[in-house]
């Protein structure tokens, strides 16, 4: 295991995090979804999924090229 003071290993540790938090956000979405009767539980349940979705693809992105190495 890499050492405490490797900040690479606190970077991939958010990264990972961030992207299992964006998994079971959508994961919570989709319950929501299906468990809705009524329109305003629809949509807030496709809104949770919608934003999982976008953080999942957007936010480790921007940090990896925020954290990226100077040539």
């Amino acid at each position: 295991m890499p050492g405490v003071k490797d900040p690479a290993f606190g970077r991939w540790a958010t990264l990972a995090g961030i992207r299992i938090a964006g998994a079971l956000g959508g994961a919570f979405g989709v319950v929501l979804l299906g468990r809705a009767h009524d329109l305003a539980g629809r949509l807030i349940g496709a809104g949770i999924v919608i934003s999982a979705l976008w953080m999942i693809a957007t936010v480790p992105r921007a940090l990896a090229h925020r954290w990226r190495s100077p040539k």
